[in-house]
């Protein structure tokens, strides 16, 4: 069964290159200018974060918030635009130092679920039943500060409550198992496919995988796709690539191991993944030494690598391989996907 692919990505994959050791290096791209780049890259889709949509939300009143939404859907029709989700951005204000669902502070963890209900409402008005949580600041730097069990029972209540707020959304955990914090709770996609069992609607809560955060816990992106795949959680992912076990680099997909984005490629087409609806999305960031005014080719070459990868899997033939495996000659099936690639 093979896999229907549409694209999209974020705005804040298209950035100034400011980083933790060092200022902006290029100029500030205005929203609508980069909501103009989507379809000239071929991308259909857009993903949120909340204040992506609606700026200076926390300024607002609900109903100004969804006001502020709703004019934004119209802007997206204009440009032909598919939202894909929304997230509530959980790791900037100061009620979220400490994190904001595990949060020692009953008040910052207050603050996080009103937060996570203007999202929720955000994402309503511009019409996609999706949210992400990408548990940024849901850990901690020292073991003895939290209470591990207190803190997934935390997390589990939000997801509740979150189910309970509208009936309409579902909840898609974008796991990490670093950066910003040492230690953080659900690392894993298993670890975020489990918590939907601590709900009452436990076939609302799913997952996206991002690549590089797989990498992070030294695991394998198609490996964890395809284990999502299996229990039919996988919503949404976020490819890109990594140097190693560092920070997040979000590197350009396919950009540091070939092989390894055709085997999530594969893994997703093989499964039909997007038949349903998902996209896939791209979180890459241009490189902070790359020049204004070509800063947009990782997202162009990103899309245009994933679809040369596509066509490389689906030229392989499946006897081929299946009678190579039968053999157990491995070095054979090694060498002929090798083959396949470097022709390509």
């Amino acid at each position: 069964m093979k896999g229907t692919f549409r694209f999209s990505f974020g705005p804040w994959n298209i950035h100034e290159g400011a980083d933790p050791f060092g200022p902006a290096v290029r100029a500030t791209i205005p929203f609508n200018k980069k909501l103009a780049a989507y379809k000239k890259l071929g991308f259909d889709g857009i993903q949120f974060h909340d204040d992506d949509a609606v700026p200076e939300m926390e300024k607002l009143s609900p109903q100004q918030i969804v006001h502020e939404a709703q004019e934004l859907k119209k802007i997206l029709d204009d440009h032909g635009l598919t939202p894909e989700f929304v997230a509530p951005r959980m790791w900037f204000a100061p009620e979220t130092i400490d994190g904001g669902y595990t949060s020692n502070c009953p008040k910052c963890r207050a603050y996080a679920l009103e937060r996570t209900k203007r999202t929720i409402d955000i994402a309503v008005a511009l019409g996609t039943p999706n949210i992400v949580l990408w548990l940024a600041r849901e850990g901690t730097y020292i073991r003895e500060a939290k209470d591990p069990v207190v803190a997934t029972e935390r997390i589990g209540e939000v997801l509740q409550a979150m189910l309970d707020y509208d009936k309409s959304i579902r909840v898609m955990i974008e796991s990490k198992p670093n950066e910003p914090m040492d230690h953080t709770y659900i690392p894993t996609i298993g670890h975020a496919i489990a918590m939907g069992l601590m709900t009452n609607a436990p076939e609302r809560v799913g997952c996206l995988i991002e690549s590089a955060h797989a990498l992070l816990a030294n695991l394998s992106p198609s490996d964890e796709m395809g284990f999502a795949l299996a229990h039919k959680k996988l919503w949404s992912v976020h490819l890109n690539d990594q140097n190693g076990l560092k920070f997040d680099q979000d590197l350009t997909f396919g950009a540091v191991d070939p092989r390894r984005a055709l085997n999530q490629v594969r893994v997703l087409d093989q499964h039909g993944f997007g038949n349903q609806g998902e996209w896939i999305g791209l979180d890459v960031k241009v490189m902070r030494t790359q020049k204004e005014g070509a800063d947009l080719k990782h997202l162009e070459y990103s899309r245009k690598i994933f679809l040369k990868l596509l066509e490389i899997s689906r030229s392989l033939d499946d006897d081929v391989i299946n009678g190579l495996v039968a053999e157990r000659d491995y070095e054979e099936l090694n060498y002929y996907i090798l083959n396949a690639m470097l022709k390509g």
